[in-house]
């Protein structure tokens, strides 16, 4: 089989290696938007054809959601690593609160987040479950920090599962609004909201 005129076996070859892809289209995001990621924009970038690309993710669906699990992964290991540290546990459950947060208006990771949730109503089962792997392990992280902040004595009796349910709908809430540009939306106010949240909930 040829693509765009090389054999397919030349163009493993000399394919960058799959994460260089993903990181340009990171940048590219964060650089011009979704807007600007284009294929053909992302093949120039990495040194192959618009082809090429689609052979390796089959659609530009695919690409995007691996460059969602790709970015998640880095995220999962900064997660994994505040959520180990020594020291109370409402400490940590700030530190996560801040990493689920957006930096700011158009943040990349969340705008591609975003487009992959819109993608996905059309999403095949195997997706959808890629997606839903993704989410949670948010969701896990999250429950065993309030499930060591209650066996602790540090946060009141709660049942860790639906707390963190209701927590992260509300972090999900204000960090579109934050992420999509909303006027008068402002990170320190979330985060301000959020605390007063947890403060009410847990606090023994």
């Amino acid at each position: 089989m040829v693509a765009g005129g090389v054999p397919v076996r030349a163009a493993r070859k000399n394919a960058p290696p799959r994460e260089d892809v993903l990181v340009a289209a990171m940048a590219m995001i964060a650089e011009r938007g979704l807007e600007g990621l284009t294929m053909a924009g992302l093949g120039r970038e990495v040194g192959m054809s618009s082809g090429h690309l689609l052979y390796y993710f089959r659609s530009k669906d695919e690409l995007l959601l691996q460059t969602l699990e790709w970015s998640e992964a880095a995220l999962g290991t900064e997660r994994r690593a505040l959520l180990a540290r020594r020291g109370p546990v409402r400490e940590r459950l700030r530190a996560y609160v801040d990493l689920y947060v957006p930096t700011q208006a158009r943040d990349p990771h969340w705008t591609l987040w975003l487009e992959v949730w819109n993608r996905s109503q059309n999403a095949g089962p195997q997706e959808r479950d890629r997606q839903a792997a993704i989410e949670g392990a948010w969701h896990r992280d999250l429950v065993a920090l309030l499930a060591e902040g209650v066996s602790r004595g540090e946060f009141r009796t709660v049942d860790p599962d639906r707390v963190a349910a209701r927590m992260r709908a509300l972090l999900d809430g204000f960090s579109i609004q934050l992420a999509v540009g909303l006027p008068e939306v402002d990170r320190e106010a979330i985060l301000d909201h959020v605390g007063e949240f947890l403060t009410e909930t847990l606090t023994p």
